[in-house]
């Protein structure tokens, strides 16, 4: 028994010395930039109610929280994700304010999956949210803040993969794909499982033509003029928007510089379910997974009881510092 007391539950450790101090550094750094470019200091409660991070919402899975009561039986959650957070703080507090919000933040996130190969279940993240504008160039600039992030603590090899979920939502409308089937199909589009969306896309009855469009979502990814032929394969609004949306977002960089660190890919669909447009996830040698993902979320605010367009991002620190 005093032998166990000595080591940390699965998933989390100790942090100190030297590697603290780069930890400290990093985030100061990484917050000197978000402040800089006008994002104000948000503290939420790493304690949060159940309902904020339900299915409903679209967040992680609920067998994947840290679930506890307190002493009038509400059901709590240890905040796995900041953004409902985020919104559900904008929705109480600037309910009436029609100007565009811009936040940032630090602190952990807890994850209960045994899922993720040495990943840990409680991690560090920084990140921004802008709130209030639906545009383009709000898009470009998150990207563009994504890419000032890396860089400024030194990160000089990595590329940002930019997909719009509103392509596949697009196909699915056209093809008239119920909710729940489009759920299971994005995931396995998502998770490369060629025959797992084949078997589904069996079960809808689906013809030779349209399993291709779908199929071939995998096979748009790369510089911007190898995903704008796409747009002579699709007929509706929503899919041939979200490509257009695509080329603004890529010329606005374009004209800022930020160009070489961007591609594009059809294919990132996030487990998210709240994502309504672009998805941004950056990577970079040393690490299998996102180093920052992040995207738009025009939806969310309104489970809360607030209107409006948003989009951030989250960095995960405690893989940054690894590969920096």
């Amino acid at each position: 028994m005093e032998k166990r007391l000595l080591h940390t539950p699965e998933g989390v450790r100790d942090i100190y010395g030297e590697e603290l101090k780069h930890k400290l550094n990093t985030q100061q750094k990484l917050l000197e930039t978000l402040h800089e470019n006008g994002y104000a200091d948000i503290e939420t409660p790493t304690i949060e109610f159940f309902d904020v991070f339900s299915s409903r919402i679209g967040t992680i899975p609920s067998n994947e929280l840290y679930k506890f009561f307190d002493k009038e039986g509400n059901t709590l959650v240890l905040r796995p994700d900041f953004t409902p957070s985020i919104a559900r703080f904008v929705a109480k507090y600037h309910m009436e304010d029609e100007k565009a919000l811009r936040f940032c933040y630090c602190g952990s996130t807890f994850v209960n999956s045994s899922d993720f190969q040495g990943r840990l279940k409680e991690s560090t993240q920084i990140g921004a949210e802008f709130i209030g504008d639906g545009s383009a160039e709000a898009d470009a600039e998150i990207i563009r803040l994504m890419i000032e992030c890396l860089k400024k603590v030194g990160l000089t090899e990595f590329q940002i993969t930019i997909g719009n979920v509103e392509y596949f939502k697009g196909l699915c409308d056209e093809f008239r794909i119920e909710e729940e089937a489009e759920l299971s199909l994005r995931e396995m589009i998502s998770n490369k499982n060629f025959f797992g969306a084949s078997d589904i896309m069996d079960e809808l009855s689906l013809s030779e033509k349209q399993r291709e469009q779908i199929l071939r979502i995998n096979d748009l990814f790369g510089s911007i003029e190898k995903i704008l032929p796409a747009m002579e394969d699709v007929t509706n609004k929503r899919s041939l928007a979200s490509l257009k949306r695509l080329e603004d977002i890529h010329n606005a960089l374009r004209k800022q510089g930020y160009a070489d660190y961007i591609s594009f890919d059809l294919g990132v669909l996030s487990k998210y379910h709240y994502y309504t447009g672009i998805i941004a996830n950056a990577y970079t040698y040393g690490t299998g997974d996102a180093i920052v993902k992040g995207g738009r979320y025009d939806n969310l605010l309104s489970e809360f009881g607030k209107k409006a367009p948003a989009i951030g991002f989250a960095i995960v620190v405690d893989q940054l510092i690894r590969v920096v």
